[in-house]
Parts: structure tokens; sequence; C-alpha cells
């Protein structure tokens, strides 16, 4: 009788976890419309000028498809997932554009969660909760300063010096895939970590790793790239939020080193994600502050990329901005921001290079899932350097978005 009941209770219990509440949710976004603008910009001593129109995409947001899915484990523990890809509405043979993030873990309730996969850095996730653009993909921002979708930075330094893209999509560089120019938006191989809300504190931190060590070996050996090809790094964070306040502040930094007998010429700083041997630091603060009407924003963010071979090798950028948003009606949104900033290389013999932007936007919301939008932004530097002295960058769009 005893045995009979164990045995009952045992299949009670495995049919209980086998029917565990899960989901799957599919959601995306679609951003189409017109783009256009105008740039300028120096390649030595000669003037680029270019004008561009065309009907695109991602203008206001980056077109993605995802699936979301969460599982009830009981006690308080919940196992999730999520797959989320760039689209590319525009292309025919090459609609999807990379890997936006793709990760799962474990959340328990009253603790926190952690994760392990392609992820957005802590500061990626900062900016957007404090951004009156809202990581939008338009010049003007000078938190966030990319090439509009389609276009590259045509020489300006504060748009893409750092070797901006206007998605921020993944390149599949271990170790820092991803950048904006004014700081990594995502990384694979990423382990983060974040706690529940302890009284309006909510803490983040992540680490990235893809370390290869390789010892050389037979005849080829000078030939091969062995040694050590490292890239790894982490990032920390907390965000505050006291009645209508909210304060955030993060920290991350980034290795890349490579060494070898097959790898003599050593890239120091190049602007990009790949970039070998440097050491890549950056800090974000901001605050928000729901009046009701609307939202206010005040940013700030600092960049440094130093050469492992030579400290003097340097490569920094910081700027600060201000912005607001809100609705003017119930269907009617806008918003705005102003910034500037300044970008110092190679130490103090380069010059200084002074940059501002303005961004504009209106949406004007369809339903709950639908809007139109029209946005405009600029961008202009200005310079003691007789071969770059100054270059600008305009940037319009006018489309429809659809979430689901």
């Amino acid at each position: 009788m005893k045995k009979s009941l164990f045995a009952i209770a045992a299949v009670t219990a495995f049919a209980g976890a086998a029917q565990a509440q899960s989901s799957v949710t599919v959601y995306g976004i679609m951003d189409v419309g017109y783009i256009g603008g105008n740039n300028r910009g120096y390649t030595g001593t000669t003037q680029l000028k270019n004008t561009y129109n065309q009907f695109g995409g991602g203008a206001e947001s980056s077109n993605r498809l995802g699936f979301r899915g969460t599982e009830d484990l009981g006690g308080g523990l919940n196992a999730f997932f999520t797959i989320e890809v760039q689209l590319n509405p525009n292309e025919q043979t090459n609609m999807l554009a990379g890997n936006r993030q793709t990760f799962a873990g474990l959340r328990s309730k009253g603790l926190g969660q952690f994760a392990l996969g392609t992820q957005n850095t802590t500061i990626h996730n900062a900016v957007g909760i404090t951004s009156a653009g809202q990581q939008n993909n338009m010049v003007g921002d000078v938190i966030y300063p990319i090439a509009p979708p389609g276009q590259s930075s045509n020489g300006m330094v504060g748009a893409g010096t750092f070797g901006s893209t206007a998605s921020g999509a993944n390149n599949g560089n271990s170790g820092s895939a991803g950048t904006s120019g004014g700081y990594t938006v995502r990384t694979n191989n990423m382990l983060t970590v974040r706690t529940d809300n302890f009284k309006g504190l909510v803490g983040n931190a992540f680490y990235t790793m893809a370390d290869n060590n390789s010892t050389p070996t037979g005849s080829s050996a000078t030939s091969n790239v062995t040694g050590t090809n490292n890239k790894n790094g982490w990032g920390i964070g907390a965000n505050y939020t006291f009645q209508k306040l909210l304060l955030t502040a993060n920290y991350q930094s980034l290795k890349a080193v490579q060494t070898g007998l097959g790898n003599t010429n050593i890239g120091v700083w190049s602007g990009t994600a790949a970039a070998n041997n440097i050491q890549d630091n950056q800090m974000y603060f901001a605050a928000a502050y729901d009046f009701g009407i609307l939202n206010a924003y005040v940013q700030y963010i600092d960049r440094k990329a130093t050469s492992e071979l030579n400290s003097s090798n340097f490569a920094r950028r910081s700027a600060q901005q201000i912005g607001a948003r809100g609705f003017f009606t119930k269907t009617i949104e806008g918003w705005a921001s102003v910034g500037m900033g300044r970008y110092d290389t190679f130490g103090t013999t380069a010059p200084t290079v002074n940059f501002t932007g303005y961004q504009l936007g209106t949406n004007y919301y369809l339903s709950k899932r639908s809007n139109l939008y029209a946005i405009f932004g600029s961008t202009a530097q200005s310079s003691a350097n007789v071969n770059q002295p100054s270059s600008g960058m305009n940037n319009y769009a006018v489309g429809v978005r659809h979430t689901f």
C-alpha cells in the first residue's frame, strides 16, 4: 500500500513538472519610409559633398524579428530565452542582416537573473531608458552617434569615428560585436547578471570572454597566427528610481589582445570592433524626470580606446546632451534633443575636434502598434586641422512603423 502511494506521488510530481507553464511570444518591428539628407566631409584637403534620398527602412527603429519564451519551473524559478535577428526589408537576397540578441538564462523571483549568449551591454540598456530619441537610426544624437541607414559617416568625426553602424548589429567578432560610435552596443560570448528591484535600486553586470592561446608547432609555425588571441571585458551598472526621478551610472571595459609569430603587423586602434591590442573604456551617466506632460533627460558619455602597445596612442570621445519627449495630444508624440562634445586622438599634438548635434521628431499613432513618423537630425564639427576644418550632415525621414 505504501509503495503504491509512493508511486502515485512520484507520478503526480513528474506530471506536474512536465505540465509546467510555458509560453513563446513572436515579436518584431517593421519600419519603412523615405530617407534623405546631405553631408560634407574631407579626404585630405579634398572636400566631399553628397546628397541622397531613397525608400528605405529602419529610420525610427531597427527592423527585427524575435522569439521570446519563458517556462515556470516552480518555486519562483523561471527559465527564459530570446532569439532576435535584424531584418532588411528592402533586400531581396539578404533579408536577414545579423544576430541582434540570442541568449538563455534563469530568473529567480526576489533575487534576479543570469543569462548567457549575445546580449546588449549595460550602457546600451541604460541609454535606451534615458534617451529622448530612443536610439533611432538618424543623425543628431551625440550620445548614440551613427551613420544614417544606407550611408557612411563621410569623414564626420562626431558621427562615426569609433566605427558606427546604422543598426548596431552584431558583426560576429568575439568579444566586441557592434558599436554605435559612442559605446559598444552588444557583444557575444557574454554572461549577464541582474538583480531584482530592491527599493528602487536595480544592479546589473556582464562579463564577456573569448580567449584562445595557441602554441606553434611544426615547420609552418612562423606562417600561422599563434600565441594569444584574447577578447574579453566586463561592465557594471545601477539604476535607481525615486518617485518620478531615474538615475543611472554605468561603466564597461573591453580589451582585445593579439600576439604571435604570424601576426607581425599588429594593428592599433582602427575605429572598429575588430581592433587588436586595444583597451576600450566607456562610461555613461544620465538622469530622467517625469513631469507628467513630458519626460526630460540629461546624459553624459565618455569613451577612451588606448593602444596596448603604446599608451600615448589613443582615441577619446566625450559628449553631453539634454532632451525631452512627451505627448501633445493622445495620439501625437514629439521629442527633441541637443548636445555637444569633443574628440581627442593621439595625445596633445593632434587638434581637438568639437562637434554638435540636434534632433527633432514626432509620431502620430494610428493605433497602439502602428504610427506615422517624421524625424530631422543634424550634426556638425569643427577642428584646427587644416585638412579637415569643418564638416556636417543633415538627415530626414518620414515613414510608417508597425510593432507586433
